[in-house]
């Protein structure tokens, strides 16, 4: 595989270079964007703008730690869990010896990184199972799609647009999903026992 160049800009000004590419492991892109404020607002900004406000949603998170990937050697991929009576849940992934891992940013306690130990996407993906859940404690994730390289949107700059970067999520519900299990499976699926529901929210806020 062909690295991207480290010394490629995108773009992006020399602060937000610097900061980025001092995150020079997954271990540090998760930390940093946990520790931007949640936002509940329907909006898709780029990793210029993500920087600029100090907060950002699921997708923003990914599309953050995805360029912080790229200005670190690595592909910028990210993959969309699909969930139903839920929100779907955007990941930036990558691999480390063959082996898959994430980084993510959620308000629930569980649905943040994972180590690298995935030999599938698949795998990656069924152990987001048990820690996602809608409010009324039902276990919604159902599929997930192929990786999606946001080197393809460059010319509609996803990294630096001032406006919001719809395109990024347009490719995610064009992606190729793959099902987790069958529905007759689905409709059998029991609630979340109480104790697992109240660990899994910490973080949560209500909005």
């Amino acid at each position: 595989m062909i690295r991207p160049d480290r010394r490629e800009s995108f773009g992006l000004p020399a602060e937000n270079l610097r900061e980025l590419r001092a995150l020079t492991t997954p271990t540090r892109i998760q930390q940093f964007i946990d520790a931007l404020t949640y936002q509940y607002a329907d909006t898709a900004w780029s990793p210029q703008r993500v920087l600029r406000e100090r907060k950002g949603h699921c997708l923003e998170g990914a599309l953050l730690a995805a360029a912080a990937l790229r200005l670190n050697g690595r592909s910028p991929l990210i993959m969309d869990l699909e969930a139903v009576h839920d929100d779907d849940h955007v990941l930036a992934i990558y691999r480390e010896g063959g082996l898959w891992g994430s980084i993510a940013k959620s308000n629930f306690a569980g649905l943040r990184s994972r180590s690298p130990i995935y030999r599938t996407l698949r795998e990656l993906a069924l152990s987001y199972f048990e820690h996602y859940y809608n409010l009324r404690g039902e276990h919604t994730l159902r599929s997930y799609s192929v990786p999606v390289n946001l080197a393809r949107l460059d010319s509609l700059h996803w990294m630096t647009s001032e406006e919001d970067v719809w395109c990024v999520p347009e490719a995610l519900i064009a992606a190729r999903h793959y099902t987790l299990f069958p529905d007759k499976i689905a409709h059998t699926l029991p609630r979340l026992d109480r104790r697992s529901f109240e660990a899994g929210m910490h973080g949560w806020t209500k909005h």
